[in-house]
């Protein structure tokens, strides 16, 4: 089990990174779900926090595009 990250670790990290870390969580979240409608979900709090995970992650891609976007371009 991996420990949540923090926010300023997250915008740390590079896109790449990010998208990676992303669909790590996003596979271990389907992960949790078959196992609870298996009944084997013996963590019921990962599932909670694996879904919050996704969300910084998620927000931190976007501000770190909106950045990129507002970003004053050189003049040449």
């Amino acid at each position: 089990m991996a420990k949540a990250s923090k926010p300023a670790d997250l915008r740390a990290k590079t896109a790449d990174e990010l998208q990676t870390q992303l669909l790590d969580l996003k596979r271990e979240q389907f992960n949790l779900r078959f196992q609870r409608a298996t009944g084997q979900n013996e963590g019921a709090g990962r599932v909670r926090e694996v879904r919050r995970e996704i969300a910084r992650i998620k927000t931190v891609q976007h501000s770190k595009k909106l950045a990129g976007a507002t970003a004053p371009a050189a003049h040449s």
